[in-house]
């Protein structure tokens, strides 16, 4: 998961990130850190969404062709 990084290097890498950030940015580092996470995966997953309709409307405009004659509103006599 990260790259082949045992417990103990990753426990030298967070030290060093504690020494430079220090312990009260910490916790809002995080946070912002997590919150982008967050947006990513939305924007990954909406622009997926957007994708799989925009291939379903494709597929089905070819499937189903346009009439001749265009439809006329019930209301209007005609």
């Amino acid at each position: 998961m990260f790259g082949g990084l045992r417990a103990q290097e990753l426990l030298i890498v967070l030290l060093i990130v504690l020494l430079i950030f220090g312990a009260r940015k910490l916790p809002d580092l995080a946070r912002s850190l997590g919150a982008s996470a967050k947006e990513f995966r939305k924007g990954v997953s909406d622009g997926s969404d957007e994708e799989a309709e925009a291939q379903a409307s494709e597929t089905q405009a070819v499937e189903s062709p346009a009439p001749d004659t265009p439809a006329q509103d019930p209301k209007q006599p005609g």
